[in-house]
């Protein structure tokens, strides 16, 4: 457990503290190095790419030791069995696991992004799930675009209408969401669907906690380039869902959305940041000694990566004392997505003819993480629209044409 490696105050996250529960995270990780080897390195049964299901399977087997070893549990409140701390601790964790070569299993993605604002909002919600969400044995699905209604979230048409009278009557769901990530394997989805008109645009949506075994949701995966089922589609016909799983107001969605966002961009872009400098690392050895291109593209690469790590440390920091950030994530958005091309374009280049033509499972490893790192400047926003929310509600510039 924790305590036997590092004495630290749960209820704080001063540096002294962070920086004991670093130390004794290290020292756990060097002494379980054998055990923690299976995740060290990208996981290819049969040498070639796992399917989505093998990938959480193999993840949650860590995050389940994790949790059991006391680290999972850092950061997150007592009452949901967590061992307490600034959310800081968690950081910690992700950061060193990618230091020390250990991959990352994708339901800290969600898990990260999704988990945190309840903490605040639907404390209920965290004290039921969380042990089986941070010990792998749940997840959880972002489902809020839609095939007509992606940037422009406002524009969504998925309808949830009240079956019945007074404030405690079931909702029931109707529409389409469309790129879910990791939707085949989880359980539960945070769904945002109109409950005003079709003008209130949004001010009338609302984001509901629904469970995805319940009757009229239907789940379809869809492969990306790499033929891995990461993403999803989502249908509702008639899916009922209880008033008192509506996270935060009824018609009240938006704000709900927002604060869910900030953690989808800065807590996410920490994440993705510490897995870039571990894969730049791995491709450093590629470099000629006399090669100044190819070392320049790495430097180039090394200062995106550095930049959206900096960026995404503060924004961590912020949410970590409880700031709303706001409009601000737009820029952890922006240098992430620049980073994620940076860096797997050197790769790409490093070692051309095998990216293109190696049949192992690590070279397909490396085309997914090519093919994947294209879609960073789209999802979640595209990065135009986050240029655009920079240049208006951070840098208050002046409208075009003005």
């Amino acid at each position: 457990m924790i305590k036997e490696y590092v004495k630290y105050d749960p209820a704080s996250s001063s540096p002294q503290d962070v920086a004991e529960f670093r130390a004794g995270f290290r020292e756990w990780l060097r002494e379980n190095r054998t055990e923690l080897d299976r995740w060290r390195g990208r996981h290819y049964p049969g040498d070639r790419l796992p399917t989505l299901e093998q990938e959480m399977e193999h993840g949650g087997r860590l995050m389940a030791m994790l949790w059991e070893a006391g680290w999972g549990r850092a950061g997150w409140p007592v009452e949901a069995g967590g061992s307490g701390g600034g959310s800081v601790l968690r950081a910690v964790v992700l950061d060193e696991l990618w230091a020390h070569d250990i991959e990352l299993p994708h339901q800290y993605e969600a898990l990260e992004v999704m988990a945190p604002p309840l903490v605040g909002l639907r404390p209920d919600l965290i004290a039921e799930h969380l042990s089986a969400f941070a010990s792998g044995r749940q997840c959880w699905v972002q489902a809020f675009s839609e095939p007509e209604a992606g940037s422009d979230i406002a524009s969504l048409r998925t309808r949830a209408r009240r079956d019945g009278e007074g404030a405690d009557a079931d909702f029931l769901i109707n529409g389409q969401k469309v790129w879910g990530s990791l939707g085949t394997c989880a359980q539960y989805a945070f769904v945002l669907a109109r409950t005003g008109t079709p003008e209130s645009r949004h001010r009338g949506l609302t984001m509901f906690f629904l469970p995805l075994d319940t009757p009229g949701v239907t789940v379809r995966p869809i492969a990306l380039a790499s033929g891995v089922e990461h993403l999803s589609e989502i249908f509702f016909d008639d899916a009922r869902v209880p008033a008192s799983l509506v996270l935060g107001e009824v018609d009240g969605g938006w704000a709900t959305l927002m604060r869910i966002l900030q953690y989808e961009r800065g807590s996410y872009a920490w994440l993705r940041q510490a897995m870039l400098t571990r894969r730049l690392r791995e491709a450093v050895p590629d470099v000629h000694p006399r090669d100044d291109r190819a070392a320049q593209q790495v430097g180039r690469a090394y200062l995106h990566a550095l930049a959206a790590r900096a960026q995404a440390a503060r924004t961590v920091g912020r949410l970590g004392r409880g700031e709303t950030v706001g409009a601000e994530t737009s820029v952890d958005k922006v240098l992430l997505g620049q980073a994620e091309h940076a860096v797997l374009d050197v790769v790409r280049e490093l070692r051309p003819h095998a990216f293109l033509f190696g049949d192992s499972g690590e070279l397909a490893g490396w085309r997914d993480l090519w093919w994947y790192s294209r879609a960073t400047t789209v999802f979640g926003g595209a990065a135009e629209v986050q240029r655009g929310i920079v240049a208006d509600r951070v840098l208050r510039l002046p409208a075009e044409g003005v």
